[in-house]
C-alpha cells in the first residue's frame, strides 16, 4: 500500500479513536448511589427538569415550562425525588409514560449512536482526505544529486577537445 494512504488512514482511526473516547468519557452515566450532587430538593428537581423536554409543549425544557402540566411534573420529580429515587430512574419513569421525546437528548445507544458517532468519523474523514490532498499537492524537491545527468563519455571529450582548441 502507498505510505501517504497508510499515514491517512492512521490519521483517520486515530481521531475516530480519540473523538470516540472522549464522547463514552462524556456520556457515561455517572454512578451517584444516592449523594445529592445539586444541593437542595428544589436545585435537584430543577436539574432533573432541565433533562426532560414538556411532553405537552414541543421544544420546551421541563424546568423552563409554566403551564399546569409542567408544574405538576416538577413536582411529581421532587417528590420521587423526596423518596430517595435517583435522577435515573426519574427520567426512566418520563420515557416509560410519555416515550423518548421527553428526552434533551437521544440516548447514546443503538441506532441514536450514530447521533454521537458520525461527527467524530465525518471529521476524521475530512481530516484523512486533506492530508491526501496536501500530500499529492506538494511534490519533494528534487535533490542536487538527482537533479544533474550523468554525463556520457563522448560529450566529455567533445567538451575537452573544445577547450583545448581555443588555448
Amino acid at each position: 500500500m502507498n505510505k501517504q494512504y497508510l499515514i491517512a488512514l492512521g490519521i483517520f482511526l486515530g481521531l475516530g479513536a480519540l473523538i470516540f473516547a472522549a464522547l463514552a468519557f462524556l456520556l457515561a452515566p455517572t454512578a451517584t448511589h444516592g449523594v445529592n450532587l445539586y444541593g437542595d430538593l428544589d436545585t435537584q428537581t430543577l436539574q432533573v427538569a432541565k433533562g426532560l423536554y414538556c411532553p405537552v409543549c414541543p421544544g420546551t425544557p421541563l424546568d423552563m415550562c409554566e403551564t399546569q402540566a409542567c408544574q405538576q411534573w416538577r413536582a411529581l420529580i421532587k417528590d420521587k425525588l423526596s423518596q430517595g429515587e435517583t435522577p435515573a430512574q426519574i427520567e426512566a419513569y418520563f420515557i416509560s409514560q410519555y416515550g423518548e421525546r421527553v428526552l434533551g437528548a437521544p440516548r447514546a445507544q443503538g441506532l441514536n449512536l450514530t447521533v454521537y458517532l458520525l461527527p467524530a468519523f465525518a471529521v476524521s474523514a475530512g481530516v484523512a482526505i486533506l492530508y491526501l490532498f496536501a500530500a499529492r499537492r506538494v511534490k519533494p524537491a528534487p535533490s542536487a544529486a538527482s537533479a544533474v545527468e550523468p554525463v556520457s563519455n563522448e560529450y566529455r571529450s567533445r567538451i575537452e577537445n573544445e577547450l583545448n582548441q581555443d588555448e
